[in-house]
């Protein structure tokens, strides 16, 4: 009896050691890379289905090279290129291969414009000599090869090119490109940024045509910024940017023909008087343009088939919706030119069979639950491979189909989320899963079932970094809030305690269409909330009306009044929380960044017998100053919904903040402009009304560089830690 008291003391005081050895997550782990994810980078299947390639950067010698992979094995076969074998280049950083892999695009000394637009140097490598061409002696942008891989098409100083590979010679094929007024090929600012591309060329599948979309934003009002730099006057950026109800760029689709050097201009047999085109896509007949053509409102979407030959127009598919109609990123076409769609005309997004004249065929997935990536036809087996939520709007699993709607296979096994690349010829596809636990796994994958044939990367490195410090990951739940089972995680301390108290911290995004709640591996967001609740805080995230992948009328609620359910959700579900024994209702606390800093200052404002802090990262303040396709596609004009507008803006309720506000943005932000806190700022000073601003200079919209993000969440922490912290150790000593 008493060996065994002795072992158990033992035991316990062991076990009392090896937690309180644990090490506690800093800022500087999380900002300096201490848990950076192996993955892979630029994967590329290769053409013959049999290898794959990636990006391989050696951070000791600074190069980088293209790894060729068998998929059998996992052994690498070859190496394409090194950047140490090639005077010209000293390291690449991306790399884009013509359709028959005989050459490579490299991308060299790459500098950012906006969100997702470039600038670079390129070279054309040519994959049997090792030869390099220069594309161009000047940056260019969104270089693309010829089907043939012949030639170089890219867009320079709002003007296209072409370049020939075999000649040397290069064809300025726009004349007309001026900055600030005309743009040929490459998108505006807000296409670019709400319509997710910037490539506005595409080659015809015989690479005798381009198709191009032309920008006239000659009648865009212009925006200017400030950038102070380090001399010893600012430089001032101006570009055009079109807020909701103002005026966008006059868009137009050409078709250039090489053989001939000739232009002709498209025009449809359709009255548009206010329009974009968000996509435009060659068929499989070098003939047959297809183009989304979508209303102001967009809330109607068009597909055009134009024949480049007499320009005949056909309308062939007209989606519709009293809310909006998101754009399509999944047409594909098959080889008679029946096409694949996809669509949320049903109440949640499906897949669907057209043939080429528009009419239906089939649809070939259904049910309540969404279709969130699609990723291609295997014309061998007739199936169609794709992601949903099936399992789950928080988890994420990749499914085969038959062309027919049949014998539906799930290929994905664990629960979490399930991301997949598919070899060429569909034999084989590496499977990127992780979970709120997990670190990513890389599997190599057989198609025809999903068994997982070899790990490819497990990031168990990773996994036994974090075994050393004190961890509590998310618990997943749902809340009921007006109406409606909202999704839920929490992050307790990993000595959390039922009888205690703890201060509440909840975060947001609430954007439509959005998600946060998903059972993933922690973003560097999250590690900082695992820090937050090992200093005994409790976190929570709750995704409420407007957010994405639980159908269509649940993501449309807000329509018209952006920001009003989304608060009251929030608000609802903080007073259900702070209703808990567990949690404090005193000390409750709300914060978010863009959209989900919009949210928290209407928080803090409104919801002051809740919350009582709020931070508010780069918000909109009012969506009149925001750009015209984001809003207007959940808001119409403000000149059509003003009340919709003025209601919801955090600048008309200044008067009523109550409790402790930290507003922070990027003086350089071209997105959600410093203008949004500025005159945040002036209505607070107006109602007399004290509170915490940062600004931070030249900053674009993610506010990161050098150690700004180590001192901005140093800041926003110790911001917590004064206002919703002070009383943590008294409550519970």
């Amino acid at each position: 009896m008493k060996h065994y008291t002795y072992f158990l003391l033992s035991f316990f005081l062991l076990t009392g050691l090896t937690s309180a050895q644990k090490k506690q997550i800093t800022l500087e782990d999380i900002w300096n890379g201490g848990f950076r994810t192996e993955g892979m980078q630029s994967l590329h299947s290769m053409a013959n289905g049999k290898q794959y390639s990636v990006l391989d950067f050696d951070r000791a010698t600074r190069t980088t090279s293209i790894g060729i992979y068998d998929y059998k094995t996992l052994e690498k076969v070859n190496t394409l290129v090194n950047s140490s074998a090639l005077s010209e280049i000293e390291y690449f950083t991306d790399y884009t291969f013509s359709t028959d892999e005989s050459k490579v695009l490299l991308a060299t000394e790459v500098e950012s414009i906006f969100r997702r637009s470039t600038l670079g140097v390129y070279y054309v490598l040519d994959t049997a000599t090792q030869s390099l061409t220069k594309v161009a002696d000047e940056k260019i942008q969104e270089p693309t090869f010829s089907p043939d891989g012949s030639k170089v098409a890219y867009g320079l100083n709002n003007n296209l090119f072409v370049k020939d590979l075999k000649t040397g010679e290069t064809t300025k094929f726009t004349t007309d490109g001026v900055e600030n007024k005309i743009i040929n090929g490459i998108t505006d600012w807000v296409y670019e940024e709400e319509f997710a591309f910037v490539r506005a060329f595409e080659w015809n599948a015989d690479g005798s045509k381009i198709a191009y979309i032309k920008f006239d934003e000659t009648e865009v009002p212009e925006f200017s910024m400030d950038m102070y730099g380090t001399s010893l006057y600012p430089q001032q950026e101006v570009f055009k940017y079109p807020k909701a109800g103002e005026a966008n760029s006059k868009v137009s689709l050409h078709i250039f023909d090489l053989t001939k050097n000739k232009t002709t201009d498209v025009v449809l047999n359709k009255a548009y008087t206010d329009f974009y085109i968000p996509r435009i896509q060659w068929t499989n007949d070098a003939n047959v343009l297809s183009a989304q053509y979508t209303n102001r409102h967009q809330n109607e979407l068009d597909l055009w088939m134009i024949e480049a030959s007499n320009m005949n127009a056909t309308l062939v598919l007209s989606d519709k919706d009293p809310a909006y109609v998101d754009v399509t990123d999944n047409l594909t076409f098959l080889e008679d030119n029946s096409f694949i769609w996809t669509s949320e005309k049903d109440g949640y997004n499906h897949i669907y069979h057209y043939k080429k004249d528009g009419s239906l065929i089939k649809q070939i997935t259904s049910g309540n639950w969404e279709v969130t990536q699609y990723y291609g036809f295997d014309k061998a087996t007739k199936k169609i491979f794709y992601q949903s939520v099936e399992n789950g709007s928080i988890n994420r699993d990749v499914y085969s189909i038959g062309l027919n709607g049949k014998k539906k296979t799930r290929l994905s096994q664990k629960e979490g989320t399930n991301s997949a690349a598919f070899s060429a010829d569909f034999t084989y596809f590496i499977n990127t899963y992780s979970s709120a636990t997990t670190p990513p796994v890389y599997t190599l994958n057989n198609a025809k079932n999903g068994d997982v044939i070899k790990v490819i990367k497990d990031n168990k490195e990773l996994s036994t970094t974090l075994a050393g410090y004190d961890v509590s990951y998310k618990e997943f739940s749902t809340i009921s809030v007006n109406g409606n089972d909202l999704n839920m995680w929490m992050i307790k301390p990993s000595n959390f305690d039922a009888s205690k108290t703890y201060p509440l911290f909840m975060f947001q995004y609430s954007g439509p269409g959005s998600q946060q709640v998903a059972n993933r591996w922690m973003s560097a967001n999250d590690y900082w909330y695992e820090m937050l609740a090992e200093k005994g805080y409790i976190v929570a995230c709750v995704d409420g009306r407007g957010t994405g992948f639980k159908g269509a009328a649940f993501k449309k609620a807000t329509q018209k009044e952006l920001g009003k359910f989304e608060l009251e959700d929030q608000i609802a579900a903080a007073k259900q929380l702070g209703s808990r024994s567990y949690i404090d209702a005193e000390r409750i606390g709300i914060w978010g960044w863009s959209f989900g800093g919009f949210m928290s200052s209407n928080a803090i404002f409104k919801g002051n017998d809740v919350f009582k802090m709020a931070i508010a990262v780069a918000p909109v303040t009012s969506w009149r100053f925001y750009d015209s396709i984001y809003t207007e596609r959940y808001m119409t004009t403000p000149q059509e919904n003003a009340s919709g507008y003025d209601d919801n803006s955090p600048i008309n309720f200044a008067d009523q903040l109550e409790g402790d506000f930290l507003l922070i943005h990027g003086s350089g932000d071209d997105n959600v402009h410093v203008q949004n806190t500025m005159r945040m700022v002036e209505a607070l000073v107006q109602a007399n009304k004290q509170f915490e601003l940062m600004i931070y200079p030249d900053k674009n919209h993610g506010i990161y560089g050098g150690n700004t993000r180590l001192q901005l969440y140093t800041k926003m922490t110790n911001f917590i830690d004064k206002t919703l912290g002070d009383k943590i150790n008294a409550k519970n000593n």
